[in-house]
C-alpha cells in the first residue's frame, strides 16, 4: 500500500474520533524517514487514548502495523509518536502541540 493510502486512512481514524487540527505533511522533500507526517490534537487523555487506538485498529485491518509507538496515554505524555515507516503520526495534547511545534520545525 502506498504512503498516501495509508495516510489517508489514519486521517480518516482521527477525524472519526475527533480529532482536532489534523494536518498531513508531505515531508519526502525534506528527509527520508518518512513521506509523510500526521498531526493531530486531542482535547483529554481519553480521547488521546481513543486516537492511538483508533489508528492502531484501521491501519491494522489494512494488515499495518506500527514499527513502533512511543508514549502512551497512562504515562502521563504530551505526545504520541506513532512510526509506520512512510508515514509517522504525531498526537499531541494542546499543550504539547504548542510546545513541540512540529509545524514550525518541519516547515518548507
Amino acid at each position: 500500500m502506498e504512503a498516501k493510502e495509508k495516510a489517508d486512512i489514519a486521517v480518516s481514524a482521527l477525524e472519526d474520533k475527533k480529532a482536532e487540527d489534523v494536518k498531513v505533511m508531505d515531508v519526502s522533500s525534506l528527509t527520508e524517514i518518512a513521506d509523510y507526517f500526521i498531526l493531530a490534537t486531542a482535547n483529554n487523555k481519553n480521547q488521546l487514548e481513543a486516537l492511538v487506538d483508533a489508528v492502531e485498529e484501521r491501519l491494522g485491518k489494512n494488515g499495518i502495523v506500527p514499527k513502533n509507538v512511543e508514549g502512551r496515554p497512562q504515562e502521563g505524555t504530551l505526545w504520541i509518536l506513532m512510526d509506520y515507516n512512510d508515514i509517522i503520526i504525531h498526537i499531541f495534547t494542546k499543550e504539547g502541540r504548542d510546545f513541540y511545534d512540529i509545524e514550525r520545525i518541519w516547515k518548507k
